[in-house]
């Protein structure tokens, strides 16, 4: 709770000077002219938002989790992958002026690679802990609570 609340004062606290900042850099994507526009003071949609995001959640991190959790670490490498699929396709708007970026197969098969490499690892990493368990629930003042074949079920 403590992350959740803190990566939010994060973004409300930095986001208006980010956004001032990548207004003032001219980083922002100009508006398809074929869209109607919805609020048309909006010149440009601004790009690089994610940048935040991944600002907030970082520090969040860094302050809240167990980094010697490996499942921490595997969330923050999917987090930062997505991220930098993101990057590459505001990039390509902004800096090389291609309106559509990176195309969608591209994106589609960055996100299956990430997806699959996290897969291929937490499963793995379940198997080789010992507990054999993959889901385990636990709450403050709770015991754990783990689904197990090897403990007959309450009737």
């Amino acid at each position: 709770m403590l992350a959740a609340l803190t990566a939010l004062a994060i973004s409300l606290l930095a986001g208006p000077l980010v956004i001032r900042k990548l207004t003032a850099y001219k980083i922002g994507q100009a508006r398809a002219q074929r869209r109607p526009p919805i609020a048309p003071h909006q010149g440009c949609t601004p790009t690089m938002g994610g940048a935040l995001v991944l600002l907030s959640i970082l520090t969040a991190t860094l302050l809240w989790t167990d980094l010697s959790n490996r499942f921490v670490w595997a969330v923050l490498v999917v987090t930062f992958g997505f991220g930098a699929i993101g990057w590459v396709d505001d990039y390509r708007k902004v800096v090389k002026n291609n309106p559509k970026g990176l195309s969608a197969k591209a994106k589609f098969f960055w996100q299956s690679l990430i997806g699959l490499a996290a897969a291929v690892y937490l499963a793995f990493a379940v198997s080789a802990s010992g507990s054999g368990q993959i889901l385990e629930l636990s709450r403050p003042g709770w015991r754990a609570v783990s689904p197990s074949p090897s403990r007959p079920r309450p009737t």
